[in-house]
């Protein structure tokens, strides 16, 4: 098998030639792996096979050993794992061997497998020669610099790719010694010298030690400062990123050379080039994120002034914030046409607003006499720059401090609405939107919104939705935000009422513009929409509502007739449903929670004949709107929604296994906890069904972790609606609560996110749990015995473990109480025999009312139990 001409030909234009060449590496692949991943290698090692047959070869390879998805992921390790080492050992030699191509994109490709091979060996204590191979590719009389630059991607690569405990401190700063070799400015190909600042900044994670001594620490930001004024652009960029990434992880060493680093920034965001001065903004606002996360940590405890918050913000402010101010000033012509515009404007005010939050009142003073100098200028620059920077500096300030300007400026706002320059009005419609999300609050002593602004305030607001999309998409949020205010405020939202036809009309007419290039208004428009439907007062508005639902009813029915003739159409359907369907959701449950439900009773069959139309056209995006609008349905029909599940169940048993798309999945479990509190027992026939497929997907290896704890606690659902009819399930439901708990033994405690999900997974254990056993409480409570001893120790060790949060602690105490309330005298020598629960229900005494509730509720229970 000629691999270099499959390879070519996997690459041409000719459809046939194409599949069939794809067919022959699928099948080369999956006959005998170890050859076909040295084939791959060699022919990527080889400098006269052609240019096109390496760079696939390399992909391919690469794509041989990693994944994004982490099923897929780790099988691919386990793949290379049991290649015999032999082999191994010649495709790492090849990849090595590459390094030194004469070929630019080979050198890459090889130094990117490097890393994807170093992060499965080197944490197994495998391939430990690598560092010190690739070390003296630096190190050897005659290497070339090519040969240098990809050695030194390499390093950078591998960095990347594991974690600091994998490396030796020798092998750590013989990196470093390379690294800043490979920076200084005697060496003199600027590819070596650019592959050196980013290898740093991969490795910067693994130089702690580097950086907590002093003299390695200013030789690495001495070079790191020299670097930053180099002639080639690229370099200073990647000097500059460097210096971000220090700020964000070695901010504690800072202080030495903080005033060199200000000059760097200063003559960078005043003279240099875009890329460059972004990433010198960008450390400010690095250094912003650090001291609000101390202030955030200190807040409440006694050392607040610890030595470690250097207050450089504080400090650098008179010249910090002038500088910023200025890069206002930049603005791209159209920038507010493009959502993800990024430039020095933008990130200049970004870091403005970091900076409010950072130092708080003291910011007001420096930018209001900018604001003033520049909003009424003939310039539109100018003026829009003004708002910017007063729209920027709204969070961090106090209400008192900012209240007074904001009082005086919304008049001025309101009648920029009408400046002649559109960018003007698009910052302008921004800044108003947060004054409504910060500032508004009706029930606080001096309210932004009052009766006799009001009127004018939603007059200019829904004249303003009709201009061009991206300020009446900006209008829409400051709708949004402008309801959302009134929805902690009670029955304030009643003033609010006399506007809502005209809103309500407003926004969807900015929804149904034909005009709207992007997506975004459409979805802003109906999601302002949402938020005053969830803050209108019923009863003075459930003819509104109830007027609203058959309107976007009627909506979602046009969306069937669509013409679809490409995926693009496809596309433009399934959102548009997802977003009407959302409503739909928002208005079910805000009728339903009041005494409108009737409304929705009245049109159930027909919203579960659109429902049911939107999952025929089979889209995932869809399918999670149109289901979470069925559960909130099911909420409100109550056991009348038995008449839909013959025709949905089909829908729901799919969504329960579709494992690839797990948000569907994830989703598709809590409506079946909505059914099961809808239907109680009349969920029965389907139960063998849903059983089944629920421990389907615990079994699978391919479902993501995230789905596993909704499922534990839907078995919770199951048993509290079906109560004793769970007992045919247990023998298969009960290990695997069992196994799960055990896994949770296993986690890494000093991960945040899987300490994060070790609390999902134990709340939804024991919500499965207390759900059991109020189901199967009465003459079958028995059966529930054989299990008790487990549940009480894993309870214990939960109890132990100081990562749990509340959510965890009240379920705990919770089941705790279900179980002596269940098995009443036959748990007394269990509880005599674990006493541990006497210690950790006094602990959740102390704790907030809820906690506090369940725990003294669980208490009685166990002492009934004990003296029975």
């Amino acid at each position: 098998m000629d691999i270099t001409q499959i390879l070519l030909a996997a690459q041409s234009p000719d459809a046939n030639l194409r599949t069939v060449a794809e067919n022959n590496l699928t099948q080369f692949q999956e006959q005998n792996l170890p050859n076909f991943l040295l084939s791959l290698s060699v022919e990527l090692s080889n400098d006269e096979k052609p240019p096109e047959s390496r760079r696939l070869a390399g992909i391919i390879l690469k794509n041989s050993l990693d994944a994004k998805d982490s099923a897929k992921k780790d099988l691919l390790t386990q793949q290379w794992v049991s290649v015999d080492p032999s082999i191994k050992s010649k495709i790492k030699e090849s990849l090595l061997v590459t390094l030194g191509s004469s070929v630019h994109d080979a050198r890459h490709t090889s130094s990117q497998v490097i890393a994807k091979v170093a992060s499965i060996e080197i944490p197994r204590r495998e391939w430990q020669d690598l560092i010190a191979k690739l070390l003296g590719n630096m190190t050897s009389p005659g290497a070339s610099a090519p040969l240098k630059q990809a050695t030194l991607e390499a390093l950078g690569y591998v960095c990347e790719e594991i974690s600091p405990q994998h490396l030796e401190q020798d092998q750590v700063n013989a990196i470093l010694t390379a690294v800043v070799q490979g920076m200084n400015q005697t060496e003199l190909s600027p590819e070596v010298r650019l592959a050196a600042v980013k290898a740093l900044y991969n490795a910067l994670d693994f130089a702690e030690s580097n950086f907590a001594n002093e003299m390695e620490r200013n030789y690495i930001m001495k070079v790191v400062c020299d670097t930053a004024v180099s002639k080639e652009v690229e370099i200073r960029q990647a000097a500059f990123e460097c210096l971000v990434a220090i700020a964000s992880t070695y901010y504690s060493h800072l202080d030495p050379y903080m005033q060199t680093i200000f000059n760097l920034t200063a003559n960078a965001v005043k003279g240099d080039e875009e890329a460059v001065a972004l990433q010198a903004v960008e450390f400010w606002s690095a250094i912003c994120d650090e001291e609000i996360a101390l202030q955030e940590e200190y807040e409440g405890s006694d050392d607040g002034n610890s030595t470690i918050h250097f207050r450089f913000i504080e400090k650098a402010l008179p010249s910090l914030v002038p500088m910023l101010l200025e890069t206002l000033l930049k603005q791209e012509e159209d920038q507010d046409q493009d959502d993800n515009v990024w430039n020095i404007s933008m990130s200049g005010g970004t870091c403005l607003g970091l900076i409010a939050r950072t130092v708080g009142d003291a910011i007001v003073p420096l930018v209001m006499p900018f604001v003033e100098a520049n909003i009424t200028k003939p310039d539109w620059r100018c003026r829009e720059a003004a708002t910017f920077a007063f729209g920027s500096i709204l969070e961090g300030p106090s209400v008192e401090k900012l209240a007074p300007l904001v009082q005086a400026g919304l008049d001025f706002l309101l009648n920029t609405m009408n400046d002649s320059n559109s960018q003007v009005k698009d910052t302008t419609a921004w800044t108003l939107g947060r004054v409504f999300e910060l500032l508004h609050s009706p029930a606080g002593a001096n309210p932004i919104i009052n009766n006799s602004n009001l009127p004018r305030i939603v007059a200019v607001l829904l004249e303003s939705s009709k201009d061009v999309p991206n300020v009446a998409e900006k209008v829409c949020g400051a709708i949004y935000f402008l309801a959302q205010g009134y929805e902690d405020a009670e029955s304030m939202s009643s003033v609010l009422t006399p506007y809502l036809p005209n809103v309500i009309a407003a926004l969807l007419n900015a929804a149904d513009r034909a005009d709207t290039t992007h997506f975004r208004l459409r979805a802003s428009a109906y999601e302002a929409l949402n938020e005053i439907v969830r803050v209108s007062d019923i009863p003075e508005t459930s003819g509104i509502i109830g007027q609203l639902l058959q309107e976007i009813m009627r909506r979602l029915n046009l969306t069937f007739d669509l013409q679809i003739l490409s995926s693009g159409d496809k596309e433009k359907q399934s959102d548009l449903q997802a977003l009407l369907c959302g409503v739909l959701q928002v208005i079910i449950q805000k009728l339903s929670s009041t005494d409108a439900k009737s409304i929705i009773v009245q049109t159930a069959d027909q919203l579960m004949v659109l429902f049911l139309r939107v999952f025929a056209c089979h889209s995932s995006t869809v399918h999670e709107e149109a289901m979470l609008a069925i559960g909130a349905l099911a909420y409100a029909t109550g056991p009348d929604f038995e008449k839909y599940m013959p025709n949905f169940f089909i829908y729901l048993e799919a969504g329960l296994q579709n494992y690839e798309e797990y948000q569907v999945c994830s989703i598709s479990v809590g409506v079946m906890g909505d059914i099961c509190r809808a239907l109680e027992d009349k969920i029965l026939p389907f139960c063998d069904r849903i059983m089944t497929v629920l421990l389907k997907d615990l079994s699978n290896s391919m479902l993501n972790r995230s789905v596993k704890p909704p499922i534990f606690s839907c078995f919770g659902d199951i048993a509290l609606a079906i109560g004793e009819n769970f007992e045919k399930y247990l023998p298969f439901a009960m290990p695997m609560l069992q196994g799960a708990a055990e896994i949770l033994g296993t986690l890494d405690q000093s991960d945040d996110d899987m300490v994060d999900y070790g609390n999902q997974l134990r709340r939804g254990i024991f919500e499965a749990y207390s759900g059991i056993l109020q189901g199967i409480k009465g003459p079958k409570a028995q059966l529930m015995l054989p299990y008790a001893t487990h549940l009480l120790q894993f309870t214990e060790a939960v109890s132990k473990d100081r990562s749990r949060d509340e959510s965890v602690t009240k379920a705990a105490v919770a089941v705790l109480g279900d179980l002596a309330d269940t098995l009443g005298a036959s748990s007394k020598d269990l509880f005599q025999t674990h006493l541990f629960h006497v210690e950790f229900l006094r602990e959740c005494l102390d704790l907030d009312d809820e906690v506090r509730d369940t725990a003294s509720w669980a208490q009685g229970m166990i002492n009934q139990a004990v003296v029975s």
